[in-house]
């Protein structure tokens, strides 16, 4: 995980080639890495989407995640982290700590997963290890611990320092860094390895008490204490190891792997997984072992041209066999599994059993979403769900033709299965598809696999931002949904309470039916039909986000009460509670990061005051000055050209989402006149 540019690919392409997985490093600039292998990834040398492979290394088997950099794609990285054990943060030598390695670390820290950090492209003019790993302790508040350092001559990285054996490596250029030569400490550099070994030792101290004593009492200690004491601090996610190298010069990926194998989390070493079962709702735990029941959580779907639906899930206790069936317990409905894949990139090799531990992929799988836990139909257990962030920017688009409709429609629900954080809807106002994402270049990407992966013909409108709607008070809302047509009706009674959810939670469910007023095949439907008419606002018809919903009452018919009519009136219940709850208008707002050479600093800062910019701070580093801000994402299209012009080309931003925040009464009435709405 890292920030767009900083080696992620290049390092993983290199692992794959040191551990036999494939005979030819693949250069990202060449389009002939093998872990970017969609034809957008070739053409832009972009990570898009995250891909899975299974390599071996010292008897060890490694499942590695190869995650996109950019913010756009950041829900990648947050279902990597959510099902994997543990994780490389890269850094690049010369930016350090950059915005997005910020937001992959928090989301890493989130799910609680044990790092190690490697400080790539030591290789570049203006590279600063010593400054990398300082922007580590002030941006992260992370604790680097080193256990290398890099040798230079002349500003040319040559090899590195192993604090924890006490011995030099130099890399051979001939092998392709394969082969390197062990040679003693050179001696300008022996004082300096010597206080950061002290360091290192007092690092792990505190999480190893025997080292602690030997500390102390100023014993050595051996190089097998050191690496204990480094795992114990790593697994508690307290110290980060800290590694060197440059991975398109092939020097430092073999320490790299082993720093893996010594310092992050087999299954073995993380808790027991937890959930709850879903039909008595008490919590359970699994352990990471073969014998228990089966539980894996599904946390990516993939369109395979080949094949159909992909579903990959990560297997957290039990086993299962081809041909069996899982139950998914989030929609209680049966899965088949008639074929599982152990995925390399885009390659496929069929397996017939996965067990603890493993990464797959199921074919047919047709009601699994990511996010849903497949586990044994004896044993029910639901995993804690995924959260991903909300769109913010959106186009309208529309097929050329009756048949592109069609097409069209299937492409999109194909899309939206496999990315949760693209969404389409009809706008009810003019009747148009529109298209949401997490910024311009997502967008760019979905709509270039609409018109070339899925041979849909459309045209396509410019970007707009993407409004939300909310409430701001508290209400009760209670339907009665009756229809009497002939025959059966349809009866449906619910009392539900409204109020504003914890911002960025979307949407949040709660059932409080005692005593069987409602049964219980009756909630799931009151759910939905409150979802689905969350797509619809009252104020202009955005989308309702950061709502609360608890249903509190309600009465049933035996005849005439369905999942239909409970999901009416769900549905009928948020219309009515919106209306009265003081709906509000909410703007996403964004986190804008530039960088800029001295001169050009007061213009950028002017012109970010004409954008509605909140300039959170700004610093020196080095002969450039960075500015920190919060802008709303209405202001800043167009803003690469603008900078471009006002910098000569020499400043550079990165803009990511923050939050949705409620709209000021003069930006409001703006808007609402604009779209032709009454004030």
């Amino acid at each position: 995980m890292a920030h767009i540019d900083a080696g992620k690919t290049t390092t993983t392409e290199r692992i794959l080639f040191y551990t036999g997985k494939v005979h030819r490093m693949g250069e990202v600039d060449d389009g002939a890495a093998t872990m970017d292998w969609m034809q957008q990834e070739k053409e832009r040398g972009i990570t898009i989407t995250s891909a899975a492979i299974t390599c071996y290394w010292k008897q060890y088997r490694i499942n590695i995640i190869d995650t996109p950099g950019h913010v756009d794609f950041t829900a990648e990285v947050e279902r990597s982290l959510r099902v994997l054990d543990g994780a490389v943060a890269i850094f690049c030598a010369v930016g350090g700590v950059e915005p997005q390695s910020e937001t992959v670390w928090r989301q890493a820290d989130k799910y609680h997963v044990p790092r190690i950090a490697f400080i790539n492209k030591m290789d570049r003019i203006g590279a600063d290890f010593d400054a990398a790993v300082q922007s580590m302790h002030d941006r992260l508040a992370a604790h680097p611990v080193l256990i290398q350092f890099p040798i230079l001559q002349k500003d040319d990285f040559i090899g590195i320092v192993d604090l924890v054996k006490m011995q030099a490596i130099y890399y051979d250029d001939q092998s392709l860094g394969a082969k390197w030569e062990v040679r003693e400490i050179p001696e300008s550099l022996r004082a300096k390895a010597g206080l950061l070994r002290h360091d290192l030792i007092e690092a792990i101290s505190d999480h190893d008490d025997h080292v602690m004593e030997k500390y102390l009492s100023n014993e050595p200690v051996s190089e097998v204490e050191i690496l204990r004491g480094l795992r114990k601090g790593t697994l508690k996610a307290a110290i980060v190891p800290t590694l060197c190298g440059a991975a398109v010069k092939n020097r430092g990926v073999q320490p790299l792997l082993d720093a893996v194998i010594d310092f992050l989390p087999s299954p073995l070493d993380k808790p027991d997984v937890e959930g709850y079962n879903p039909y008595t709702e008490k919590r359970e735990r699994r352990k990471p072992d073969e014998n228990e029941p089966f539980t894996a959580l599904a946390f990516k779907i993939m369109s395979d041209p080949y094949v159909g639906k992909l579903t990959y899930f990560r297997v957290y206790s039990g086993k299962i066999d081809i041909g069996n069936s899982a139950l998914n317990s989030t929609t209680e409905k049966k899965e088949r599994l008639n074929k599982i894949l152990l995925m390399s990139a885009n390659k496929r090799e069929e397996i017939h059993r996965v067990s603890t531990g493993d990464i797959a992929a199921a074919v047919g799988l047709r009601n699994t979403r990511t996010g849903d836990t497949l586990c044994d139909p004896k044993h029910p257990l639901m995993l804690e769900k995924m959260h991903f962030p909300i769109p913010v920017i959106s186009i309208a688009i529309e097929p050329r033709s009756k048949t592109d409709q069609d097409r069209m429609t299937q492409s999109l629900n194909a899309l939206a299965e496999e990315d949760p954080t693209f969404q389409f809807y009809v706008d009810p106002e003019t009747g148009q598809m529109i298209i949401s994402g997490m910024g311009e270049l997502h967008l760019e990407i979905l709509v270039d696999r609409l018109l070339r992966d899925f041979k849909v013909q459309a045209n396509v409108g410019k970007p707009q931002v993407a409004y939300r709607e909310t409430i701001s008070e508290q209400v009760v809302s209670e339907v009665k949904f009756a229809k009497q047509t002939g025959g059966k009706g349809q009866f449906a009674h619910v009392v539900i309470a409204f109020e504003p959810a914890e911002p960025g939670k979307i949407f949040v469910f709660e059932n409080r039916i005692i005593g069987g007023a409602i049964p219980h095949g009756f909630i799931r439907p009151v759910e939905q039909g409150i979802k689905e008419a969350m797509v619809s606002g009252v104020i202009a018809g955005y989308p309702i986000i950061d709502i609360k919903a608890t249903l509190v009452d309600g009465s049933f018919h035996e005849v005439d009460s369905s999942e239909l009519a409970f999901k009416i009136a769900g549905s009928m219940a948020l219309q009515d509670a919106v209306r009265r709850a003081k709906p509000i208008l909410m703007e996403p707002m964004m986190d804008l990061e530039v960088i800029t050479p001295e001169d050009y600093f007061g213009n950028i800062l002017s012109d970010l005051a004409t954008r509605r910019a909140k300039i959170n701070n700004h610093h020196q580093r080095k002969d450039a000055q960075i500015i920190s801000a919060q802008v709303p994402l209405a202001e800043m299209f167009g803003y690469a050209t603008a900078l471009r012009n006002t910098s000569q080309g020499r400043a550079t931003f990165t803009l990511q989402f923050l939050k949705y925040q409620k709209v000021t009464e003069e930006v409001g009435k703006k808007l609402l006149q604009k779209m032709g709405l009454a004030v």
